[in-house]
């Protein structure tokens, strides 16, 4: 209101508070991955490859891209080991939502995938702010948003891979735990599990949240929460005995896709053995980076642990989800350079260093940020254009 000359400004909402804070958190994501992308465009250009070709059709991706022009079907035999490897492998929800946009948009496979990979990693990111605004503050939810955005495999948030997606489901299914909407989390989780392997990850946090209210808190005679504990891992449970049954094997017949493709349960032997060999000096590049990766994972699993209190009502679903995919991340054989990648939608784990850096100087963070998402940058187009192993 306006007395005399004076102007008194009203304070804004706190809605209105959260919702510029929220703007920024993904303003900071699509400036570091879309310098990221850059990078790699440029890159490609020089060494004469097609930018878009790169990032959309590459590693993976070309799986994706046939299973949504031509549905399943398609295997691939290695003559020299004698095993076949199945599209099976792969969870339906992204090329499914590949092929509606192809129908929506005039575009292809490769660039449908583009699509939603990008409208997945940005409804992540704001998906990432609103947990850290809920458990440490705006500027801590800020500042998650911008490490998860500039981690070393974060290129893969760029490109036509599923992790964006996983990441979106898993982070608003968190939120809606916090918030104690049950059926938009177990409806969330539902969707994760239909996406990847790891989405299993999310039911777990989902369906044991709900026992621990249905057991600690009293919420036995709420239906939503019995509802949301048993829906949770109805998306990965349905695709899994999908598969099982047309393999003829309801329960190992979608394990056995797996093996295939050198992915089983082996508590860790492998992981430890490509480990051992880094440290003996005579692993990748690439390889020395994901023991390094791994191994700072484990350490901030470690402080998410002891700083459980902090996280108050949280801690239980962030743990879970956390624990559950650094487990199966770790224990799983397969490409050892591929485990940094598992572990991109585990955004909790960095709740410690932005809940630290929130407490620093402004220039420290801003710093330490631009560093990192640098060498994020720099890293991702090494990943995609070096000699090396799949992505």
């Amino acid at each position: 209101m306006t007395t005399g000359t004076s102007t008194v400004t009203a304070a804004p909402r706190p809605r209105t508070a959260a919702l510029s804070a929220g703007m920024t958190a993904l303003a900071v994501f699509a400036a570091v991955r879309a310098f990221g992308a850059l990078v790699i465009a440029v890159a490609s250009w020089w060494l004469g490859k097609d930018p878009l070709a790169v990032l959309g059709t590459s590693f993976d991706s070309g799986w994706y891209i046939a299973i949504t022009e031509h549905g399943y079907g398609r295997s691939l035999a290695w003559p020299h080991s004698g095993s076949v490897q199945s599209d099976l492998a792969f969870f339906p929800l992204y090329p499914s939502l590949m092929r509606l946009t192809t129908l929506l948009l005039p575009v292809g496979a490769a660039g449908a995938g583009l699509l939603v990979a990008w409208g997945a990693a940005a409804a992540a990111a704001v998906g990432v702010y609103r947990v850290g605004e809920r458990v440490a503050g705006a500027r801590a939810g800020v500042l998650l948003v911008a490490l998860w955005g500039a981690q070393p495999h974060a290129v893969v948030f760029t490109i036509g891979y599923t992790e964006p997606l996983l990441a979106a489901l898993a982070a608003w299914s968190l939120y809606a735990l916090l918030r104690e909407r049950w059926l938009w989390a177990a409806g969330l989780a539902v969707l994760a599990g239909l996406t990847r392997p790891t989405g299993i990850a999310v039911a777990a946090a989902v369906s044991l949240a709900a026992l621990y209210a249905l057991l600690a808190r009293g919420a036995h005679r709420r239906p939503e929460v019995w509802a949301a504990g048993l829906l949770a891992p109805a998306g990965w449970a349905a695709y899994v005995l999908a598969v099982g049954a047309h393999q003829d094997d309801l329960l190992g017949g979608y394990f056995a896709v797996q093996d295939s493709w050198g992915s089983r349960f082996d508590f860790g032997a492998g992981a430890v053995r490509s480990a051992a060999k880094v440290l003996a000096g005579h692993g990748s590049p690439q390889a020395a980076m994901t023991l390094a990766v791994l191994a700072v994972a484990l350490g901030l699993m470690v402080l998410l642990v002891v700083d459980r209190a902090a996280l108050g009502p949280a801690a239980l679903p962030l743990l879970v989800y956390c624990a559950v995919l650094l487990v199966i991340t770790l224990g799983g054989a397969g490409f050892f350079e591929s485990k940094p990648r598992f572990l991109l939608p585990a955004f909790p784990l960095l709740l410690p260093a932005a809940a630290a850096m929130a407490k620093a100087r402004p220039r420290t963070a801003v710093v330490v940020t631009g560093v990192l998402a640098g060498l994020s940058c720099g890293y991702g187009a090494y990943l995609m254009l070096g000699p090396h192993v799949p992505l």
